[in-house]
């Protein structure tokens, strides 16, 4: 049998927490980072689940068991774009339960959580509070042209793995096109009209102004 919680309940529990979701690059964890150190709250950061994920199994979680199941790294990169994008889906609603959980532990401190999520929006809506959820966006070409860009340690293994490819341009290709599924003009008017406080990417703002648009929608300029 499932095990449920009602979404009022965690609404009751999750009432100091702020949720930011998003595209890649939009700035979700600078914006989270801050807000916490500001008002003082707890920073759950990009997988700040991480630790449950040593109880992660095949049977219950499989898209998140998939780095124990699948054949090699070459399986990883040359998988088509819409297996990309499923698994990216399957893994957020998995890990949705991980943070729930986390939460749930993080919430008896009694402190404002400003939290880094891919919580589906549709979860989202149900327990989190009115207003203490913000959808960063950066345009959808942001992500494919800026992952090959970066030097964090996943990056530049990904990476290697795509120049030991039989093809590397062939798999470069086909990992620039999963990115681009799973960011897609499609996914990104999806984020625009779920109904929730949107705030697009503007080279031309600084990033205290970022933060503090969120903190007057937050309610947390006092």
């Amino acid at each position: 049998m499932a095990v449920t919680l009602a979404g009022n309940l965690l609404k009751h529990i999750f009432r100091q927490a702020y949720f930011i979701n998003g595209t890649a690059y939009a700035g979700k964890s600078t914006m989270v980072k801050r807000l916490a150190e500001k008002h003082k709250g707890i920073c759950c950061g990009e997988n700040y689940h991480d630790i449950f994920m040593e109880a992660a199994d095949p049977e219950h979680q499989p898209a998140l068991s998939y780095f124990q199941t699948m054949g090699s790294w070459q399986e990883f990169i040359s998988r088509t774009p819409a297996e990309y994008a499923r698994w990216m889906d399957d893994c957020s609603r998995e890990a949705a339960e991980l943070e729930i959980i986390r939460l749930i532990q993080l919430a008896e401190a009694g402190k404002k959580m400003f939290v880094d999520t891919n919580i589906p929006l549709d979860m989202l809506r149900e327990i989190a509070s009115p207003g203490h959820v913000a959808v960063l966006l950066a345009p959808p070409s942001t992500s494919v042209e800026r992952f090959f860009q970066r030097g964090d340690p996943e990056k530049l293994f990904l990476l290697e793995q795509i120049r030991k490819a039989p093809d590397p341009d062939g798999a470069t290709e086909n990992f620039r096109a999963c990115l681009a599924e799973i960011n897609s003009p499609q996914r990104y008017r999806a984020f625009e009209e779920a109904g929730f406080f949107t705030l697009v990417r503007d080279e031309g703002r600084t990033a205290e102004e970022t933060l503090g648009i969120l903190e007057k929608y937050f309610g947390l300029e006092n």
